[in-house]
């Protein structure tokens, strides 16, 4: 994307076309202008439309172009943070309600994709959280036991189920997540904005906000080459946000992450790596994730830039993981690689802002953006229809806060993956 094969990588490669769209000019009016076009712009303006509502989409770059088209592809349910702690961090009543909204996410976006037959390879295999060590054992034995007192699908598996459904040995064991799965992330971001077009919503693209204002109770919002004055705005930037809401992007920090995808394998090689194609991360600090695409590829990444020395310090580590985790694979060849950033909030939980009268947005994802994006796109709309009331939502109002010593956080974690990488190996 924008002749940089390092921003989306595999995903650019393998996604169907993007939908023609075109940079806004001149005046628009609508009910409601959402910025963004990742997963909870697309979601929020795709159920606005099926309610009736005229909406405007505008996006900076392109569909997908921010962490949307360039993650995992795990379809995870709820956050990084423990079940049982949620409802400290947030109150009894939020802790709850988004355990419940998140925890069934991974249901919201299967069933939008089945609903709209997007093509985005989509497997229901659930997910797996490997244990490392004593430590991590012990990590996915509490958290499979919060999850299960609520009913969750969960189960933690022994070293050697775990050996059997990875295809590699040296974990001590795994939570299987059933509600939980794969997909091609720029391909569902494609197909989000391909249904929303077809529900009437007007997108923009290459349509970069400059600048927002209120007039006459309404809201004005400017990209350069254009305008749209709607009723309500809705702001899906999240840790790309440039312009007028940049204080969504300041108070993450970016936590910089790269994927690399080798050839197809062999139909002997898939049959003893991930067979049943659960999606893996692992409970290890600086975390690494794997799974498998459609045809066969390996995707492999963990925290790190490739940029500068990051480069090759990150894929010479990558190159020394694989063989260790699965030496079946002998000498590995990587057919695509990419990076992009996480933007991390100082809990580890998403946020609900309000910048005014009915200018609103969820953002803070922490690397757990499928999910989450799709059902809060949903909520907002929900929300700008009369459905759900400001005090109903599933996260309370916070005013963004940039965090102490952000820019020095961010090279610090830039920084020490390469440090980290550069003699590691794994387990």
């Amino acid at each position: 994307m924008y002749n940089d094969p390092r921003s989306h990588g595999l995903w650019e490669k393998t996604a169907p076309p993007s939908p023609a769209t075109v940079p806004l000019s001149g005046s628009q009016t609508a009910d409601v202008v959402v910025i963004g076009g990742g997963y909870t712009g697309l979601s929020a303006a795709l159920h606005l439309a099926e309610a009736g509502r005229s909406v405007v989409l505008l996006e900076a770059k392109d569909i997908g172009f921010g962490g949307a088209g360039r993650n995992v592809g795990l379809i995870n349910a709820g956050m990084w943070v423990m079940p049982d702690d949620l409802p400290g961090e947030l109150g009894a009543v939020h802790g709850e309600r988004l355990l419940d909204i998140l925890g069934n996410g991974p249901q919201a976006v299967m069933a939008l994709i089945d609903r709209h037959a997007i093509d985005c390879e989509l497997t229901r295999s659930g997910t797996l959280h490997c244990a490392v060590g004593d430590d991590g054992l012990k990590e996915i034995e509490e958290r499979g036991r919060q999850w299960g007192k609520r009913g969750a699908p969960v189960e933690v598996l022994d070293a050697a189920e775990t050996a059997r459904r990875v295809g590699a040995r040296g974990y001590r064991g795994a939570l299987l997540d059933r509600r939980a799965g794969t997909l091609q992330p720029l391909a569902y971001a494609r197909g989000l904005a391909q249904a929303a077009l077809k529900a009437g919503v007007l997108i923009y693209t290459g349509s970069p906000v400059t600048a927002w204002r209120t007039d006459g109770g309404r809201h004005a919002v400017s990209t350069g080459a254009g305008s749209v004055t709607a009723d309500w705005v809705i702001v899906a930037t999240d840790a790309y946000t440039t312009g007028p809401f940049a204080a969504v992007r300041n108070e993450q920090v970016y936590l910089p992450y790269f994927n690399l995808a080798t050839v197809p394998l062999s139909d002997n090689l898939r049959r003893s790596i991930l067979p049943e194609r659960e999606g893996c991360w692992d409970t290890r600090e600086i975390l690494s994730s794997f799974r498998m695409d459609r045809q066969g590829r390996l995707v492999f990444g963990s925290v790190g830039a490739l940029r500068g020395t990051g480069t090759a310090i990150h894929k010479g580590w990558a190159r020394r993981a694989l063989k260790k985790l699965f030496p079946q694979l002998g000498d590995v060849e990587f057919e695509a690689e990419w990076y992009g950033q996480i933007g991390m909030t100082d809990n580890a939980l998403p946020r609900f802002h309000k910048f005014a009268d009915r200018v609103v947005g969820f953002s803070g994802y922490n690397g757990r953006g499928i999910a989450p994006g799709t059902v809060f796109g949903k909520v907002l709309a929900q929300h700008v229809l009369g459905q759900l009331a400001e005090e109903d939502l599933p996260l309370p109002l916070t005013d963004p806060k940039t965090p102490a010593f952000r820019a020095l956080k961010e090279t610090y974690y830039e920084a020490g993956a390469q440090i980290a990488h550069l003699a590691g190996n794994r387990f």
